[in-house]
């Protein structure tokens, strides 16, 4: 990649760690967003599953596929993605966003499915080193979009950086008659989030003060991945783009943002999302 040429950035709302397996308008949006782009030098994931108190890189040579969840099919746990880790990277990422502190991990830490179900279709053949980025919990949501800002100068020399999470996370509305449909409030939320990562995500810490924010947001780790893509895109001063967007049982948001994407130009040049509006899908659809 040239510096006019920066590697592309995303946040994937990853939803049901089932989608590792799936075949779904979701999941292949992911791969058409692999495919469309050149094999970077390393991916830096921010996954919302590694929320501590504390900001590290992991920096193993050799990161383990940590199963982070339960309940789910033996086949979902045998999953394995053996990406390597890119130690040098992590050591870059340290010296970039100085004076900001970020920690080495080289036991602790791998690759959780919140990286994992997502890379396991932008890049099947886990032929692209994988670093993970944890989300400190104890910082506000300025800190994160900084964070995020202070590494942008990684795209420019071709480390991808993929957010995974979902705009509106809440388990305890969880509703299984709305398969592919949202509640009113889960739609507001992720339409306002929309609005402004499409035009100016520098503003995106205003949503904490949305009246939908509590319902949307219960708990922050799942959000807090898509302040990194809007810092990134206000240090570049573009606005994102839609890869794909979506709802989930009621009260998930599978929306995805993509940053110098060219999957999306691929897709329709004017950056409007490739799939319908989940509303105008009849209501015996039952694709998730």
């Amino acid at each position: 990649m040239t510096p006019t040429q920066p590697t592309p950035a995303a946040f994937f709302g990853h939803g049901n760690p089932m989608n590792t397996l799936a075949a779904n308008r979701y999941t292949q949006a992911w791969k058409d967003f692999g495919a469309a782009v050149a094999k970077p030098r390393a991916v830096l994931a921010i996954s919302a599953h590694w929320y501590i108190n504390g900001t590290a890189v992991t920096a193993m040579p050799k990161p383990r596929t940590i199963h982070d969840f339960f309940g789910f099919p033996q086949e979902l746990f045998d999953f394995d993605y053996p990406a390597s880790g890119a130690p040098d990277v992590a050591n870059e990422i340290i010296e970039t966003v100085k004076p900001m502190y970020v920690g080495l991990d080289t036991e602790t830490w791998g690759l959780d499915h919140g990286t994992w179900s997502v890379l396991a279709h932008v890049f099947p053949k886990a032929d692209v080193p994988v670093l993970q980025l944890s989300i400190h919990g104890a910082r506000d949501a300025a800190y994160h979009v900084e964070l995020g800002a202070r590494l942008a100068p990684l795209r420019e020399r071709g480390v991808m950086i993929v957010c995974s999470g979902n705009v509106v996370h809440n388990l305890r509305r969880i509703d299984w008659q709305r398969p592919d449909a949202a509640f009113d409030w889960a739609i507001r939320f992720d339409e306002e989030v929309r609005g402004i990562m499409t035009t100016n995500p520098g503003r995106i810490t205003e949503v904490v003060e949305h009246p939908d924010y509590a319902l949307a947001v219960p708990t922050a780790e799942h959000f807090l991945p898509v302040l990194y893509l809007a810092g990134l895109a206000k240090a570049c001063g573009k606005p994102a783009t839609i890869v794909t967007h979506g709802y989930d049982m009621g009260s998930l948001s599978m929306t995805s943002y993509g940053l110098d994407a060219p999957a999306m130009k691929a897709k329709g040049g004017d950056g409007s999302p490739p799939f319908p509006d989940p509303r105008d899908i009849p209501a015996d659809d039952t694709n998730t």
